[in-house]
């Protein structure tokens, strides 16, 4: 007798795993196997989040987008 995969539980129905947002970007992060062991110390979703929180670099989404367009540069002459 064969069992449908709603039958055995899991079988790649990844939207009952666990999620929570970045500390620094908000992004949602869905639970991987690999933080298994350190799930609850997981706080960011990328490297470059890590490197935002440390003060080294500005988060991916952090940057401003400009309001009024640059004035044209000037001609040297």
């Amino acid at each position: 007798m064969s069992r449908r995969p709603s039958d055995t539980g899991w079988k790649g129905n990844k939207a009952t795993l666990p999620s929570k947002p970045c500390a620094v970007c908000g992004r949602p992060m869905s639970w991987r196997k690999a933080w298994a062991k350190n799930w609850d110390a997981v706080l960011y979703c990328s490297d470059a989040c890590r490197r935002a929180a440390k003060g080294q670099h500005a988060p991916p989404t952090a940057t401003p987008m400009p309001t009024e367009p640059s004035p044209p540069p000037t001609r040297r002459r």
